[in-house]
């Protein structure tokens, strides 16, 4: 794994698969490493219950959004959001976890430094229903 040297933005996801799962950072970093990649490409996973998994080394370049992955941090909320809405506690979460890294590296959460996978690679990603509340998460991430 490379290290990321800079860190300007974070890049959210959602696993989109049909059945709508709540996969373990394990069982992402399975169906990645299937795929040939050296481990799970996201740096963190947040769940339906609102536990937040690691994933990728946080000082690692991620695989998560084709040629932005060297200075962002890939977060991933499980679920299908073209189907299904996020759960309030995964919501919250995400929203924190976003607080805690804008902290840490002096980034101010909004249209600048939070991005959905689809707003830079022809996806759908992270689906209508949580990209729809980017900016609400990133709103009440600015005033933790």
């Amino acid at each position: 794994l490379e290290t990321r040297d800079t860190t300007d933005m974070f890049v959210i996801h959602h696993t989109g698969n049909p059945q709508d799962d709540d996969l373990s950072a394990r069982q992402i970093n399975a169906s990645h490493q299937a795929q040939g990649w050296t481990c799970i490409g996201y740096h963190f996973v947040v769940h339906k219950n609102g536990i937040i998994e690691r994933g990728r080394p946080l000082d690692a370049v991620g695989a998560h959004c084709w040629h932005h992955n060297a200075t962002s941090i890939g977060i991933n909320l499980v679920g299908n959001f073209e189907q299904a809405e996020p759960t309030t506690v995964q919501l919250d979460s995400a929203m924190r976890l976003i607080a805690e890294l804008s902290h840490r590296y002096k980034l101010k959460p909004g249209a600048g430094t939070v991005f959905g996978h689809r707003d830079f690679n022809s996806t759908l990603c992270p689906g209508k229903n949580l990209y729809a509340k980017l900016s609400g998460l990133c709103a009440s991430a600015s005033r933790l």
